[in-house]
């Protein structure tokens, strides 16, 4: 019971939308009703710049982290609670219940878990990612990118597969979560990083 318990810390953890209190905090707005209206580290870079975007970014990496780390420590290693602690933390990112259920799409929350449960794969699909929004200037083509070499990359390289199963479950949620970015991407209509997109 300890153990299954770090899920709802790993949840609630990921409820805390710093994008959201970034918004508020700065220019006392919700940043839900502005740019994408994503309470993510893009819309937060869009809407209050390079600092806070930036902050807000490696703080929900962070929370990737910790959840991992909690149900590490409170299942004594235990690869299903891992697993499931990562899934917590990111659903609690993109449904919290902080703030009415509305939040981001989960991929930084998602870098973090996953750099910390398969460190190299992350890492080859994140250079791989970061690449194509150099290149595109697409941070949504980027995420995609990044999220569909996972599975690849972790089956590639031998990781257990319990994680090659979270994998694949991320894959699905940041696919149906970024469902309106693919639909702009195939019509050349997608907001490119750096521009601007009124509120």
């Amino acid at each position: 019971m300890w153990a299954w318990s770090s899920l709802l810390i790993g949840y609630l953890l990921g409820s805390i939308s710093f994008s959201y209190l970034a918004g508020k905090l700065l220019k006392g707005i919700d940043i839900r009703q502005h740019g994408s209206g994503n309470a993510g580290a893009t819309n937060t870079l869009r809407v209050l710049g390079k600092g806070p975007g930036i902050t807000v970014l490696m703080l929900d990496v962070v929370k990737g982290i910790v959840a991992v780390w909690v149900g590490t420590w409170m299942s004594g290693g235990d690869p299903l609670i891992q697993v499931l602690a990562g899934v917590s933390v990111i659903v609690g990112h993109n449904w919290p219940v902080f703030f009415g259920f509305r939040g981001g799409k989960g991929i930084a929350t998602t870098i973090g878990v996953m750099a910390t449960l398969a460190f190299f794969p992350a890492l080859y699909a994140g250079i791989i990612a970061i690449g194509s929004i150099v290149l595109t200037r697409y941070v949504s083509l980027g995420s995609l990118l990044f999220t569909a070499l996972l599975p690849l990359f972790i089956w590639l390289m031998g990781v257990p597969y319990e994680i090659l199963l979270l994998s694949l479950v991320l894959f699905v949620f940041a696919w149906f979560r970024h469902r309106s970015n693919i639909v702009k991407l195939l019509k050349g209509q997608e907001n490119k990083l750096g521009s601007k997109k009124s509120s």
